[in-house]
């Protein structure tokens, strides 16, 4: 699924990018050769590797592509991340496009690494969400492990997430758990509680993870307690750096966070071309 889904992302990407042709690079001629290094300029894990090789298979198969760190590697400043050589114009339509893939993943990757550095001193696991770039969701969740955190639930098809509407909608939080393992045994249950009434209700209906939705440090301390391990705990809801390891050490199970997808920030790469 990985690898239709990278290629299928930089099939899109060179569509949206080229078009109809490159009209900048047919300024070149065409057997004019090139070398280029490409360099991040912050600190930051690297990420997206097999995204940046597609790009230019697609583009040109003879531009030769020699990476000089490894997937989730850590790198500093003015590190030499991979170098191109080959045909001037293929490098130059296929720049854009495989900085994009390659700023975009290691920057999900780096804001993972710093989220899952404050809470090493804990068991809590910190997992992605759904709030991911559009078309990228394979990528950034890809992504996500090589920063030290876990994927939720990939999509809609995987797991069950029974949150307030589908309670209300079933009748009851029994009735959702019910149905739920009626219609797809086997796949995980989690619901989403936003009291300690709905977490003793969730319990007795046997959810394998249970949400506990902006749930203060006190309340998640008594529901770790009332729990006592027969369903895995989650904390959602407004977390940041700030409260995230104050959260971690009250004995949840599970974090989740959006803004480990949705408030990446891209890494600042830049490529030196030579002739």
């Amino acid at each position: 699924m990985l690898r239709s889904a990278i290629i299928q992302n930089v099939t899109s990407a060179l569509e949206e990018d080229i078009g109809s042709g490159d009209i900048t690079a047919m300024l070149i001629p065409q057997n004019t050769h090139a070398k280029a290094n490409i360099i991040t300029r912050e600190h930051c894990v690297v990420c997206g590797i097999d995204w940046v090789n597609e790009v230019f298979k697609q583009v040109d198969e003879t531009v030769h592509v020699k990476w000089h760190v490894s997937e989730g590697d850590y790198v500093k400043p003015n590190t030499v991340l991979f170098s191109l050589e080959g045909p001037a114009r293929g490098l130059l339509t296929g720049e854009r496009a495989a900085l994009n893939f390659l700023q975009t993943l290691s920057g999900t990757a780096t804001i993972c690494k710093e989220y899952a550095s404050l809470v090493s001193h804990t068991n809590v696991k910190l997992l992605d969400t759904r709030k991911t770039i559009p078309g990228l969701r394979q990528a950034q969740k890809y992504a996500v492990t090589f920063g030290g955190c876990h994927n939720h639930r990939i999509g809609l098809y995987d797991a069950f997430l029974i949150k307030e509407n589908h309670i209300m909608a079933c009748g009851s939080i029994q009735k959702a758990v019910e149905s739920a393992r009626a219609i797809a045994p086997g796949k995980p249950v989690e619901v989403e509680v936003e009291s300690m009434s709905e977490l003793e209700q969730a319990l007795k209906a046997k959810a394998d993870i249970i949400m506990l939705d902006n749930f203060d440090n006190t309340s998640l301390v008594k529901a770790v307690a009332m729990s006592s391990g027969t369903a895995k705990l989650e904390a959602s809801g407004g977390i940041n750096k700030d409260t995230l390891a104050a959260i971690a050490e009250t004995g949840v199970d599970y974090i989740s966070i959006g803004a480990l997808t949705k408030d990446c920030k891209a890494i600042d790469l830049s490529m030196r071309f030579s002739l």
